[in-house]
């Protein structure tokens, strides 16, 4: 194989995996960094850190391969995704399958430095992100088991941290399922139209016409959830700036997605990330600057 070769199979793999479009990565890293930052009340270590998110984009892309490989049949009927790899034969199936065994060894090798709790959950994160695609198939509203599986690197946080999973976990674990049944909404918004046509199921179609009063609500339980969190945990002022930065943020998606237009749609699902980092500086804000208020 010459080296332009190369370099194509090399650029089919990076879209594979979804490195050219990292906002994925990132809706997996804010929820993982939040728990962090409470595991650690602050201060996490270094190397746990850099392991975390070095796991988030990993485990993102493998979850990426595993994707497009139960949709290979599907994706090629979606003009959105008409293009990737599979569907388009840049990439093999068993090639596919080989990346992705691949990514998950070594996201599985950075979970062995951690203790027996922190190994036990990356099988069940393996399990989520496995046989999440599948859930498109039976499932009306997958967006949620999304949810579970993108914020699964919270549980593992705090394990990792104490070796303890605390109740508040769980809390914190809800309310990430409300922030994806949102955003991912936003994102199924743009595909509905060949989504009911090749038999794909998907929280807007099961919303319908109520499509935009759900993302709303899932955006409320998920600030309200959060609120609970500051209150459980004593937290400061600064923390609550983070979440009215965030609340604007929300109230910008309304008029994003109220009309229904595709672009916007999916500008909106994008802008989640600045949800997330708004949430995530209150948070390590109030840790950092705790003396000043």
């Amino acid at each position: 194989m010459d080296l332009q070769n190369i370099t194509k199979k090399l650029d089919a793999y990076e879209r594979l995996m979804r490195l050219d479009k990292p906002i994925g990565i990132l809706l997996l890293l804010w929820p993982t960094l939040w728990a962090l930052w409470l595991a650690s009340r602050g201060v996490p270590d270094w190397i746990t850190l850099l392991i975390f998110i070095t796991g988030a984009v990993l485990m993102r892309s493998a979850g990426c391969v595993m994707n497009d490989i139960a949709d290979r049949k599907y994706d090629g009927l979606v003009e959105r995704t008409k293009n990737r790899p599979l569907a388009t034969g840049e990439v093999g199936v068993n090639e596919a399958y080989l990346l992705a065994a691949g990514l998950a060894v070594a996201a599985f090798c950075l979970v062995v430095l951690f203790n027996q709790k922190t190994i036990l959950l990356s099988f069940a994160a393996l399990f989520l992100a496995a046989t999440y695609p599948f859930t498109k198939r039976f499932l009306a509203i997958p967006q949620a088991y999304l949810g579970v599986a993108f914020g699964f690197g919270i549980p593992m946080a705090f394990a990792a941290v104490n070796d303890y999973i605390p109740p508040l976990v769980w809390a914190l674990l809800t309310t990430n399922v409300f922030w994806a049944m949102a955003y991912d909404t936003e994102y199924a918004m743009v595909d509905r139209d060949d989504d009911v046509k090749i038999g794909i199921k998907s929280s807007a179609i099961f919303f319908g016409k109520y499509d935009v009063i759900a993302v709303m609500i899932c955006y409320a339980m998920m600030l309200s959830l959060l609120v609970y969190i500051g209150q459980f945990m004593g937290f400061n002022k600064l923390y609550y700036i983070g979440l009215g930065a965030a609340l604007v943020l929300v109230c910008r998606q309304y008029f994003l997605i109220k009309n229904r237009d595709k672009t916007n749609c999916f500008k909106a699902f994008l802008q989640n990330n600045w949800i997330g980092l708004a949430i995530f500086i209150g948070l390590a804000a109030q840790y950092n600057f705790r003396g000043a208020f």
